[in-house]
């Protein structure tokens, strides 16, 4: 296909669509179609996410109070990450990726087909409450796992104790996971978009954001752009919710709404980092 009938193609079907996607959807599509297609595209893309997401937060880290503008909005000031604590959370993360992650994406590359790509992009409707519902529902499931693996025992020091050798938590230590609790996540964050039927590029994106509040609850700060501060009436936990639960670890299991441990009777009253 010639550049100049790409852009004819592109042009007529995006004139005969709603989505103000579309466009930007039929480039991508037809232009990366056979990376999109292959079933380690998503793999690839949440890892990298992953990595990428983390460095801004691991800058503040390394750098600590030398940034003391950035610094002020640690929540535990007095709990810094060290070189050891980075190193191990690095290498648990890296551990789990080249023996669990990888093999399961190759092996899914050789026996499942290339997935077919939708001419039509999702509405901004669809776009946008196919992440929010993903994101919910995936706070359900979590919350039931992680209230069962504080809750009897062999779970939490089998699978789930690894995740609490640090009361204050940092961007690296959210994938510091054993290899079930990591599948597990896997699991739900790729069966939870076929449930709901989203569109891939739906898909993708509830992936990405799915990756970014998680480094961002994890993260030990409480910046003023936080999604916590900028969703209202308190449903939206974010890294203050998160640390308390690090603190206090039969509370805030949701890892990132409050309404499931306020139903449930764990919720734990958690105060803004505050700044000078």
């Amino acid at each position: 296909m010639t550049l100049g009938h790409a852009f004819e193609t592109i042009l007529e079907t995006y004139q005969t669509k709603d989505s103000v996607l579309q466009l930007m959807w039929d480039y991508v599509r037809l232009n990366h179609s056979e990376t999109l297609r292959s079933p380690l595209f998503p793999v690839i893309l949440t890892v990298a996410s992953y990595f990428v997401l983390c460095l801004p937060y691991l800058a503040c880290d390394i750098m600590g109070k030398k940034w003391p503008a950035i610094n002020r909005y640690k929540i535990q000031p007095d709990k810094m990450p060290t070189t050891a604590m980075l190193l191990h959370c690095s290498g648990v993360t890296l551990y789990n990726h080249v023996l669990l992650v990888f093999p399961a994406a190759v092996a899914q590359w050789m026996w499942r087909p290339s997935i077919p790509l939708p001419e039509r992009a999702p509405t901004l409707l669809e776009f946008a409450g196919g992440v929010t519902g993903n994101l919910l529902l995936f706070d359900f499931q979590y919350f039931i796992w992680h209230f069962l693996h504080h809750k009897i025992r062999w779970l939490y020091v089998t699978f789930h104790a690894i995740h609490h050798n640090y009361a204050a938590p940092f961007a690296l230590a959210t994938q510091c996971l054993s290899g079930w609790e990591l599948v597990t996540v896997g699991f739900w964050t790729t069966l939870n978009p076929i449930l709901l039927r989203c569109h891939l590029l739906t898909t993708w994106m509830f992936m990405v954001v799915h990756v970014y509040v998680s480094v961002e609850d994890h993260c030990g700060y409480d910046f003023p752009w936080s999604m916590s501060r900028l969703i209202p009436f308190g449903v939206y936990g974010g890294p203050s919710k998160h640390d308390v639960h690090h603190q206090k670890p039969n509370t805030n299991f949701a890892p990132h709404f409050s309404h499931w441990d306020k139903l449930f009777g764990t919720h734990a009253e958690f105060s803004f980092a505050k700044t000078k």
